[in-house]
């Protein structure tokens, strides 16, 4: 049984994800929980540069399947 071919615009876009993408050159896992701990303790001696690095806040489950396809 032959297949039809899939037109490219159709494969143009993501349809589904979870959870923020982790910032560059974080660290990879172990930095990217480093990060997140850091990101979750106000008193921690690295909170607020952690916070200017990142350009603000960070939603660690932020998701915008609109804009990440836009991009």
């Amino acid at each position: 049984m032959a297949r039809r071919p899939v037109p490219p615009d159709a494969l143009d876009g993501l349809v589904a994800g979870e959870n923020a993408c982790p910032p560059e050159d974080v660290g990879g896992p172990q930095g990217y929980a480093h990060f997140l701990d850091i990101l979750g303790d106000r008193q921690h001696e690295q909170h607020d540069d952690m916070v200017r690095w990142i350009g603000g806040a960070f939603d660690p489950k932020g998701f915008d399947l609109n804009r990440i396809n836009r991009d």
